[in-house]
Parts: C-alpha cells; sequence; structure tokens
C-alpha cells in the first residue's frame, strides 16, 4: 500500500473555490485540499496554527510572503504573519517553485504548442508574484508590458523592459510590503464580483495576456477575442467566462489535479511533502528534478471557435 500525505492550502481568496482531490505523484497518495477564508487574514493565521503539525505541508493561497524583482526580494507583513504561525509543519507560498514550473510553461509554449513568442506583445498583468515567466517571457523576445501598477495599485502606469521595472520596485515596494495585502489584490467575496472593464486599450493591444487569474478579471473586457492566455489557477466557471469572451487558447502553468488546476502553492507543498526538506534548504535544482520526474505538463485548453466549445489537450 502507498504511502500518503495529506498537503492543504489556506486562501484568503473565495471559500466558493474550494476543492478536494486524490491524486498520487511517484507512489506516493495525496490527499490536497483547498481551504478558502474569504478574505478574513485573523481565520487563516487561525487554520494555519489549527493545522500546523496534523499535515505533511500547508500552502498559502491568495497571498505571497515574498515578491521579487531582478535578485531581490520583498516581503510582505502580511504574508510573514501567515508564514510564521506555523511551528512545525512547513508552509510555502509557491514563489519557490514559480520560478521553475512557470519557465518551464513558457518554454512548452515555444518547444511543445509551437507558439512564437518573438515580438509577440505580452500584457503581463503582475510580474512581481511571477517574476520567473516575466523574465522568460523577455528572454523569447516578445515585447512585454509590465501592469503590476495598472492592476495591483490601479494606477495607469504601464512598464516597459525588466530595467525600469526592477527600478520601480525598487522604489516603490518596501512601503507597499507594509500594506494590507487586500489593499492591492483582490481577496474573499472580491475574487466573485463580474469584472468592471477599465484600461481596455492594454488588453486590445495584447496578442497574449499572462500572469495572475485574478489581476487580470478584475478589469477584464468583454471581448478577448483571438487571444491566448497563460495563468495559474482556474475553475471550471472560470473556463467557461473565457470561452464566452473569445479566448482562443487557455494555458494554466498548474496540471489538472481532480478536474481543476490547483495553485502554485499547492503543488510547491505536494513537492515539499516528497523532499522531506525544510523549505529553507530546498534548491531550485530540487523542484526541477521532482518535475522532470512526474512529467508535469502546462494544461491547455484550445477553445472552439463558435458554439463547439472548449476541448482538452495534453
Amino acid at each position: 500500500m502507498s504511502e500518503r500525505k495529506r498537503v492543504v492550502s489556506v486562501s484568503l481568496g473565495s471559500s466558493t473555490r474550494d476543492h478536494r482531490a486524490e491524486v498520487e505523484l511517484l507512489g506516493t497518495r495525496f490527499d490536497i485540499e483547498r481551504i478558502g477564508v474569504d478574505g478574513k487574514l485573523d481565520i487563516a493565521i487561525a487554520k494555519v496554527r489549527e493545522l500546523d503539525g496534523t499535515v505533511d505541508a500547508i500552502g498559502l493561497g491568495g497571498i505571497d510572503v515574498y515578491l521579487y524583482a531582478g535578485s531581490k526580494r520583498y516581503a510582505l507583513r502580511d504574508g510573514l504573519r501567515l508564514l510564521e504561525a506555523a511551528a512545525v509543519t512547513p508552509v510555502v507560498d509557491g514563489s519557490g517553485l514559480k520560478n521553475t514550473l512557470e519557465r518551464e510553461a513558457v518554454r512548452f509554449m515555444r518547444e511543445r504548442l509551437g507558439i512564437e513568442l518573438r515580438g509577440r506583445k505580452v500584457l503581463m498583468v503582475s510580474a512581481l508574484d511571477r517574476f520567473g515567466m516575466a523574465q522568460a517571457l523577455v528572454e523569447s523576445g516578445a515585447d512585454v508590458l509590465f501592469g503590476d501598477f495598472i492592476f495591483a495599485l490601479d494606477k495607469d502606469m504601464p512598464v516597459r523592459g525588466l530595467r525600469e521595472f526592477e527600478a520601480m520596485a525598487e522604489k516603490y515596494l518596501p512601503d507597499a510590503c507594509k500594506l494590507p495585502f487586500q489593499f492591492f489584490y483582490p481577496t474573499g467575496k472580491k475574487q466573485e464580483k463580474p469584472p468592471e472593464p477599465k484600461y481596455p486599450q492594454y488588453y486590445a493591444q495584447a496578442e497574449i495576456i499572462a500572469g495572475d487569474f485574478h489581476f487580470m478579471r478584475q478589469y477584464m473586457p468583454e471581448r478577448l477575442d483571438g487571444k491566448i492566455v497563460l495563468t495559474n489557477t482556474v475553475t471550471p466557471a472560470n473556463v467557461e467566462e473565457l470561452r464566452e469572451r473569445g479566448v482562443r487558447t487557455l494555458i494554466t502553468t498548474t496540471p489538472d489535479f481532480g478536474g481543476r488546476s490547483f495553485g502554485t502553492n499547492v503543488v510547491e507543498a505536494a513537492l515539499l511533502a516528497l523532499l522531506g526538506k525544510p523549505w529553507n534548504a530546498v534548491e531550485p535544482a530540487d523542484y526541477a528534478g521532482l518535475l522532470q520526474a512526474l512529467d508535469l505538463r502546462p494544461r491547455v485548453v484550445e477553445f472552439g471557435r463558435g458554439a463547439g466549445g472548449p476541448g482538452a489537450v495534453a
């Protein structure tokens, strides 16, 4: 009988997105669960304390502990409070895996899907929480617009170029990291609100829209005809919403577990449980080796043109 491990994601996101799945990874059975607390940080902290010592790893969803720009790492005050709520069980926010998994997703687009990125206009709605993805897109020759200030702070400040982005991050992030996380990221019930279209010109100019789904959705226009969307966790309802808006291809960086893609924090928590190492002892090569052994691939949905609906592609 294979070993069993339990991984739980405590998310500041909406409880309507909760999900549970059983999967087998390299001979180990995993019970994977996502628990949303509807934006209530105090409840999330209490839940992490309750789970501490009773599960194999905890993921933090709907919030980041660390944001990255270039070689610099910035810690979010509220994220650290959650991280420090557990004394025994390892806690991860997905940032340790994003650099590996999401770079691989960009390579997968080029090599497996045949999507030419050189010269393609990309709207990266938030690079701070997905710097590996942003960097990989730039290295692939894409024309990337960094939308962090537009979509996180609701300021019409488009940034083009990694150096300009890193300089602005260094200027603004030390103070921004002290603010409550809900100030610049939709959590809880805000994630269920219909999109309020804003800054449509940046969506219209882009051929590819990349980054966190909640960031891209909050100001998403009615039509996204022919666009490629590269994002993270989506529910069946999110997939249908993108189909209705005319998206051509949806690529999620995390694989399909039990009918939907879980967040990067969940996948990182599962890999950490497999490694049996403290989080601060894990190297990028550790994750890269496991990803190769597991042959985890992005989830791809090619939408039919017209009434045909979506069909999944391996």
